[in-house]
């Protein structure tokens, strides 16, 4: 009996995949040897991508480097500004209400309430950063001409000001509350919106401020808390998305990324985490083959552009990139420079996804079924 290399689960014999996060059997060597565990030295794609860098720059080191140890827990992959795929939420949020639209002005006021309303107006828009110079200097006028309707008209705008600048933090904090609540229930930050939003419609701005300040100081502990599940569960995307763009077919190494956002929304943030950080290594073994049979075409273009005489120095250095990220084991920012090399030097002339069979497996080890 065989255990799953993504979640540990004793596997019976004749079963294709792990009964528990539904990886194929087929994959679970070349896992073990994406995570360096495998105990076969270095896995097959660092001598692949050493040749390949020697083949176009005889300056770059050919020989790879033992990298450190894959840890399901280690710092998250930097995705730079790329766009990442768009795939279904592991929890799907309850919709909070709108904000409704502005409060109705105040009511009007005379003498200290009102001259109090005015400079209480001006402190809160400064605290939020807003541009009150023109409406300070016509509070500040109207108070040392005693000129009431005058301050009542600034103040009622200033009101306005403030007024529209919460509702637009307000809408930008549901939209970061529905993302993250993709991923992990929000009651906490439900509550502060509905608080925030309630606030905003009774004209209560010092109020709705300090409840903002609360929701974001909510929002920032999910964000912390969950800050790596997240990011990997972008990679998974990530790699997946390549592995079709390339014409294969990521199914077979989907269970360990599903199971782990499922775990995720279940508040089980290490085994999640654990069971998406092996999904990264399942989708890896899947894309290899035909990232590097990609990989090598994008290399013989090089070729021809430099007998050609031009400049290849952003080319080569992403494919330096590549390869640092790739001793590095970190796959999604192996594929990040990846997608600038491949862009710089243009797709195949069959189109970006060619369908058809896998390419044929190295002399190294067997590739892995696509």
């Amino acid at each position: 009996m065989v255990v799953c290399p993504a979640c540990a689960t004793e596997v019976p014999a004749g079963r294709t995949d792990c009964p528990s996060c539904h990886l194929a059997t087929s994959l679970f060597e070349a896992v073990l040897e994406a995570a360096g565990t495998s105990g076969g030295g270095d896995p097959a794609y660092l001598r692949t991508i050493a040749d390949l860098l020697r083949s176009v720059d005889l300056d770059t080191p050919a020989e790879p480097t033992t990298p450190p140890p894959l840890r399901p827990s280690a710092g998250a992959p930097s995705l730079g500004s790329l766009e990442l795929p768009k795939t279904e939420p592991a929890l799907r949020p309850e919709p909070l209400l709108p904000l409704g639209g502005l409060p109705a002005l105040p009511p009007v006021a005379h003498g200290e309430p009102l001259h109090h309303r005015a400079s209480e107006y001006l402190r809160l828009g400064r605290r939020l950063g807003l541009d009150l110079t023109n409406l300070a200097a016509r509070v500040s006028s109207a108070e040392l001409t005693a000129d009431e309707r005058a301050l009542d008209a600034a103040a009622r705008e200033l009101f306005v000001t403030i007024a529209s600048a919460l509702a637009v933090e307000f809408e930008q904090e549901l939209a970061r509350r529905n993302e993250i609540a993709q991923l992990v229930p929000t009651p906490s930050a439900d509550v502060e919106l509905n608080a925030l939003r309630i606030s905003l419609a009774a004209g209560d701005l010092l109020g709705a401020d300090r409840r903002l300040g609360h929701l974001r100081d909510e929002l920032g502990r999910l964000e912390d808390i969950w800050a790596t599940g997240r990011i990997l569960i972008a990679s998974c995307d990530l790699l997946g998305e390549t592995i079709t763009e390339l014409g294969g077919d990521p199914s077979p190494a989907l269970g360990p990324a599903h199971e782990g956002r499922r775990l995720l929304a279940d508040g089980r943030r290490e085994l999640g985490e654990r069971l998406l950080a092996r999904g990264t290594l399942a989708l890896w073994a899947v894309l290899e083959p035909r990232f590097f049979d990609e990989l090598r075409r994008l290399r013989d273009r090089l070729l021809e552009l430099r007998s050609s005489g031009a400049e290849l120095g952003p080319a080569l250095a992403n494919l330096r990139a590549v390869s640092t990220e790739l001793r590095r084991r970190n796959f999604v920012g192996t594929i990040v420079a990846f997608r600038e090399l491949r862009a710089f030097v243009g797709p195949s002339e069959a189109g970006e996804a060619v369908a058809g069979p896998a390419p044929e497996p190295g002399p190294e080890r067997s590739s892995p079924p696509t």
